[in-house]
């Protein structure tokens, strides 16, 4: 019974105190007492730095990250002044010396996965040259719709640490290193096309369809490949390789008889029948830091990242690629042959493409407190693409037209020999602070082509200069460059002769923004 009447005195106690706390007295003077000071909200967390973007969007689809989806997308959109080369048409029938124009230079997405450590695929698809004039379903004429095609598809398989094979429509290009660039972190606002001389002729936009092997030991990395061509310039004939040089006319019975003398230019151009391989290498040296080699993508500056000093050699072979007509080569005829009869009856000389390449690559942090860094890169090209060859291109081309020489175009490629340069010094970090960096650099191509001359055969060198800036907000994932150009204008330039009257410089001035995610 004592342990119970202590159990009941316990509980009333306990009930007396909890009565006691609910029920208070009210306080002196009749007054209420002050609210409660309120609870102070959270802070706000404070800001994150921005973070190394590293692999991107990647979804790992194992739980080790051995087998993995990757996501890659950028847009290169240019604001651009250009000064037209002479007699530039802007529309049908309209002259323009100059304008203001806008357009994408390069709109990408890439999907890589990879099984495991030894099998990859990726796709590479896009769009590239788009503005208001051309670059669209109908290129040189139209801008609407551009056709988003494929880049690259590609399976590789990896044998061991020193050799990967793979196939499919690749750009495990020859040559040189920037003939493999990667688009997103080259130094300069753009790279001088005369790294990729067979583009859209004989491949497709710098991309092949084909095998190859590639691989590192020690410290040499290589690649070789061998491709097919694609069929091209296919409206070409072997008379299209000749001009008219002499017409008669005779009448026997009322009827006229009008012959025609069509001669050689001996300018040589693509062939419609190539059907042969093409072989391409690029081999590497890195006396430094290795770099990756999962992609084929050269980087064009690590910005301080890493230190890099690399030579290398590559080159690129075609048989029977080009063909021509000498100027002794006549043909006599009274009406217009079919294409069939033209390649059966028409004598041509086949040329094969005979490339060659030789480069140096320097990239290097100077001063780790300040995080300055220099990239430096050098490259010499030997073309031979038969006799008198010389080709123009301008880059996202603002002029209306098929004209070769028509808005920003200069000699890309031909049978001759080029070099190319740039120089880039990434300023102290203290500079903008710690939101932006900026990169100035200073590009230079000289090339001389033999199919490019005065009247009286006097050839005459291409100059192109590039000066600009990388203002970088968040490396090669957000940045504005600002770049000025000056460029040859071959003024009066004439196809079938080689032959121009005047060299002029154009300025070109562009704005290029590019988000890399």
């Amino acid at each position: 019974m004592r342990p119970s009447r202590y159990a009941l005195l316990t509980g009333a106690l306990l009930t007396a105190a909890a009565a006691s706390a609910q029920v208070q007295p009210p306080p002196a003077g009749g007054q209420a007492p002050p609210p409660a000071a309120p609870t102070p909200p959270p802070a706000p967390p404070a800001p994150a730095k921005s973070a190394p973007y590293g692999a991107g969007l990647k979804v790992n689809l194992s739980p080790d990250g051995s087998k993995y989806i990757r996501f890659l997308t950028w847009h290169q959109v240019y604001t651009r002044y250009t000064e037209n080369n002479a007699g530039t048409l802007r529309a049908p029938g309209k002259t323009q010396k100059g304008q203001v124009d806008f357009g994408l230079r390069r709109s990408r997405l890439v999907i890589l996965a990879q099984l495991n450590p030894r099998f990859v695929i990726y796709t590479h698809m896009g769009i590239n040259n788009q503005n208001a004039v051309g670059g669209g379903l109908t290129p040189t004429t139209d801008g609407k719709k551009p056709q988003f095609f494929i880049h690259e598809a590609v399976t590789e398989y990896k044998v061991n640490k020193y050799l990967s094979l793979g196939g499919g429509l690749h750009y495990l290009n020859g040559i040189s290193r920037i003939t493999s660039a990667s688009t997103t972190s080259i130094l300069p606002m753009d790279l001088p096309l005369t790294n990729f001389p067979t583009i859209e002729a004989t491949d497709q936009f710098a991309r092949w369809l084909g095998v190859y092997a590639k691989g590192r030991v020690g410290k040499l990395d290589y690649r070789f490949s061998v491709s097919d061509p694609f069929l091209t310039n296919q409206t070409s004939t072997p008379l299209g390789l000749g001009v008219i040089t002499n017409t008669s006319s005779t009448t026997v019975g009322g009827v006229t008889t009008t012959t025609t003398v069509n001669t050689g230019t001996g300018i040589a151009t693509y062939s419609p029948q190539n059907t042969s391989h093409v072989y391409q290498g690029y081999v590497s040296y890195n006396f430094l830091e290795p770099e990756a080699n999962l992609l084929p993508y050269f980087t064009g500056t690590y910005l301080g990242t890493k230190r890099v000093f690399s030579i290398g050699a590559g080159f690129l072979y075609n048989k029977d690629a080009m063909y021509s007509r000498g100027t002794d080569s006549r043909v006599t005829y009274t009406s217009l042959p079919s294409t069939a009869d033209q390649f059966a009856n028409i004598p041509t000389r086949k040329h094969d493409i005979a490339m060659f390449g030789v480069d140096a690559f320097y990239d290097v942090p100077l001063d780790t407190a300040s995080r300055t860094a220099l990239t430096l890169y050098g490259v010499y090209y030997n073309y031979n693409m038969g006799p008198n060859h010389v080709r123009f291109i301008g880059p996202e081309n603002p002029g209306y037209g098929a004209a070769p020489t028509r808005g920003n175009a200069v000699p890309q490629s031909g049978t001759g020999n080029s070099f190319y340069g740039q120089v880039g010094y990434l300023l102290p970090q203290k500079l903008l602070g710690p939101k932006a960096r900026l990169q100035p650099y200073v590009a230079y191509l000289h090339s001389d082509y033999e199919g490019l001359h005065y009247a009286n055969g006097d050839t005459k060198a291409v100059n192109v200069y590039d000066a600009g800036v990388n203002v970088l907000l968040d490396g090669h994932n957000a940045k504005v460059t600002l770049n000025y150009r000056a460029r040859p204008d071959f003024e009066g330039y004439v196809p079938t002769t080689g032959n121009f009257n005047r060299l002029d410089y154009k300025p070109e001035i562009t704005l290029q923004t590019q988000i890399f995610l």
